[in-house]
């Protein structure tokens, strides 16, 4: 195990899955989504800040971090709602959510809408967003990426990962260095070691039912992101009823892993405005 957890982790059965979760604080929950590169360590800085005035909640998916899993069809969605009943206090609860946990999010907020008080996305995925079309020089990378994944060459594929999502995938490979990236190679190594987990059932389109989300809404996106990933989460906050949108400069697709500082002001501040 990894010598960066920091509060007593929990075990959730759901299904054949024991999903690892940490809680931590009283009052309104807030949980926090991880993205497909990372694990709910992403979050160490937010949760320390949130858990002071807020339940702060977190966990691993399946496949990534701490959590064990057979083999099952299984929803993301279902996965969530049960955190919340296992660790949560009975009240709706804002979600922060990165990247694929951003899809998570937008689902469960259409799917159930009385648990979701206020969603935070930062650099979401979309379900039934539109494929991107990606400029040369990142489709180099990305074909690249494909050649170690058909390689199995798993040490080359956490780096590429690391160049497309945490540098950015128009900046200089390494432009993030230190415990931040230490971190991202360590998490996004345990994800690609991970035996399969089975398929996410959730088969819901949330990009065409955007303006149906009606939940206070806070979008960030830095600027060095995939350029298709910045457009996206502009349209989403023009989209959506109570949304706005705040651009994060000199960031890539995880703000909260090299700018912690800056997530964690905005959130808090966005927090503070809901109560």
């Amino acid at each position: 195990m990894s010598p960066h957890r920091q509060s007593a982790t929990q075990q959730i059965t759901v299904g054949r899955a024991l999903l690892a979760a940490e809680a931590a604080g009283s009052g309104d929950p807030v949980v926090f989504l991880h993205a497909a590169v990372c694990d709910s360590r992403m979050w160490r800085a937010q949760m320390q800040a949130v858990s002071p005035t807020h339940r702060a909640i977190t966990y691993d998916r399946r496949g990534f971090g701490l959590t064990t899993a057979e083999p099952e069809d299984h929803s993301a969605v279902a996965d969530l709602i049960a955190v919340l009943d296992a660790v949560g206090n009975g009240t709706p609860a804002v979600l922060v959510a990165c990247s694929q946990g951003g899809r998570i999010a937008l689902d469960a907020a259409l799917l159930h809408p009385d648990r979701i008080r206020a969603l935070v996305l930062i650099s979401p995925s979309v379900s039934g967003a539109p494929d991107p079309v990606f400029a040369p020089e990142i489709q180099t990378l990305v074909d690249r990426q494909k050649q170690a994944e058909a390689a199995n060459d798993l040490d080359a594929l956490n780096a590429i990962k690391a160049h497309l999502w945490l540098d950015g995938p128009l900046q200089s490979e390494g432009r993030v260095a230190g415990p931040a990236r230490d971190l991202f190679l360590d998490m996004n190594g345990i994800a690609l070691r991970m035996p399969p987990v089975g398929a996410n059932t959730d088969s819901i389109t949330a990009y065409d039912r955007l303006a149906k989300i009606a939940a206070p809404t806070l979008v960030l996106c830095g600027d060095m992101d995939f350029p298709h990933i910045f457009e996206r989460s502009r349209h989403l906050a023009a989209t959506m009823p109570d949304a706005s949108f705040q651009p994060l400069p000199e960031a890539a697709h995880l703000p909260s892993l090299e700018q912690p500082e800056t997530v964690t002001q905005l959130l808090t501040d966005f927090l503070k405005r809901l109560r």
